[in-house]
């Protein structure tokens, strides 16, 4: 039969897939972990968490598969990215993992960018945010140099728990892309931008390739869970990149939508393009192939602000209920989901979430279409510029999470997007794509496309632009585009007047 697992290591848990070679999936299971905040700002884990979760997921998975532990031949991984993992002598940690989501490092990123923006973008195609690696290593340096002295190597999470299953340390190209310490064209660390910030890089590890055999699982963890053969360990990749993978957007013809607490709109890309920062641009795990990602930073967080704030009691199912009632626009209302600032494109932490035009005739049904249309607008800001630089236009979009369970919103989307719309049979995850990894790593398929054929599977379902309402989104957008600018100024001064 044969079996490959694929373990997703997220923020808050860490998930196992085991699937065979027809692309069933034969058993999931997870376990999650806290997330540790000593100061505001501060976002840690240890990542002691992330073995643990680990054993007891390979635990729970070798009970409920009677046969993983004779049939399991290879492991891959999804993780959370930028998230810096530092160790010292003996291969001991010597500070809690950073994670991507903690912001306490914005002077470093304004040191950086200060001192080395347009090089930054040059070399790594990105600019630097709170979320990357390298202002991690800078606050380090310039808050703990005594933790700083002690770093004999940098990792990231899912690299350091396959080097905990295997006892060898590597990185990958898509998780080191996102350093802000990585050359993207020459697919190797940046000495330049190394130089340029004191770290020494014979503390970063060997980069290589997503599907790249990095070891096999050492003996006394195959002892401890009875595997009857050498199970094989592939690099793996970043979540977003495993996501765009396992999702089966694996050529320029298709984009991939996320509606979770973010929202992402991510584009495979068979050649290296500069956005000049407006998008995330990365290294993909499909060899010589790269994908660029815009960012909402509240997509189904505003969903979840609005109904919590406007709908308490309600389900989502009846909240939106009655959003088909309303026609395109939400007669007049407009919704910007900037509730926590926002990321593409606009790279601005003050700006706030507005609702524009409202009537004494709009009811709650009308605030809700117009917070679906506004998070769908945000994202067609990445689409549009991922477009345009192609001069082209998407063949389909996949949408998953949130965004690909009501049938409304998906519409919208196809109508905002005007593009044919598609969604998953059964959503697993970027948990998929390390399958995937593993998979054709094993060599069970040819390449990524054979692979997506078996493991990948769409509803019949597909939503067409209707050609009237992609008119009048097309105007709705342009007004939309408008209120960013006209609202920047005020939102800031509204902050700024609550910090004094």
């Amino acid at each position: 039969m044969g079996y490959v697992l694929g373990i997703d290591l997220g923020t808050s848990s860490l998930k196992g897939i085991v699937m065979n070679k027809a692309g069933q999936v034969i058993a999931e299971a997870s376990a999650e972990y806290e997330i540790d905040s000593p100061a505001p700002g501060f976002s840690e884990q240890h990542p002691e968490y992330w073995v643990v979760a680990c054993e007891e997921v390979l635990t729970r998975l070798n009970i409920e598969v009677a046969d993983f532990n004779a049939e399991l031949e290879a492991i891959s991984f999804s993780g959370q990215m930028h998230s810096l993992v530092t160790l010292g002598d003996e291969d001991a940690i010597v500070y809690p993992a950073i994670l991507w989501n903690d912001v306490r490092t914005t002077k470093q990123c304004e040191q950086i960018m200060a001192e080395f923006g347009d090089s930054m973008i040059e070399i790594t195609k990105n600019i630097v945010l709170e979320g990357f690696t390298l202002p991690k290593i800078l606050w380090l340096q310039q808050n703990k140099p005594e933790v700083w002295e002690k770093v004999r190597k940098i990792m990231l999470p899912k690299d350091y728990l396959a080097f905990v299953l295997t006892g060898n340390m590597h990185c990958e190209y898509s998780d080191a892309a996102g350093t802000s310490l990585f050359d993207i064209e020459k697919q190797d660390w940046s000495a330049e931008i190394c130089g340029k910030f004191g770290i020494d890089m014979a503390i970063l590890p060997d980069v290589v390739s997503s599907m790249t055999q990095v070891g096999v699982v050492k003996a006394s963890y195959a002892k401890r869970f009875g595997l009857k053969r050498e199970v094989k360990v592939f690099a793996g990749g970043a979540d977003n990149a495993c996501a765009a993978l396992g999702a089966g957007a694996v050529n320029e013809d298709y984009a991939l939508v996320s509606l979770g607490t973010s929202g992402v709109f991510s584009s495979f890309e068979a050649k290296i393009s500069n956005y000049e920062g407006k998008l995330h641009f990365f290294n993909h795990v499909i060899p010589d192939a790269n994908y660029s990602m815009g960012v909402t930073l509240a997509a189904g967080n505003s969903l979840n602000w609005f109904k919590n704030t406007f709908g308490k009691g309600l389900s989502f199912a009846e909240l939106l209920a009655d959003v088909y009632t309303v026609a395109p626009g939400s007669e007049g209302l407009l919704f910007t989901p900037y509730i926590v600032g926002e990321r593409t494109p606009h790279i601005d932490s003050k700006i706030r979430g507005s609702f524009v035009g409202i009537d004494t005739r709009h009811e709650i049904k009308h605030f809700a279409r117009a917070v679906l249309e506004g998070i769908t607008f945000s994202l067609k800001d990445a689409q549009i510029l991922m477009e345009d630089a192609k001069n082209k236009k998407f063949k389909q979009i996949i949408s998953v999470g949130g965004g690909a369970k009501n049938a409304d919103w998906m519409q919208m989307q196809a109508d905002i997007f005007n593009a044919e719309m598609i969604r998953l049979e059964v959503e697993q995850g970027p948990g998929v794509g390390a399958c995937m990894l593993a998979a054709v790593g094993s060599g069970w398929f040819e390449n990524f496309e054979a692979c997506r054929d078996v493991f990948v599977q769409y509803k019949d379902a597909t939503f067409t632009p209707r050609a009237e309402n992609v008119e009048k989104y097309e105007k709705l957008y342009e007004i939309y585009t408008q209120v960013y600018p006209a609202t920047k100024n005020i939102c800031g001064a509204l902050t700024d007047l609550q910090e004094v």
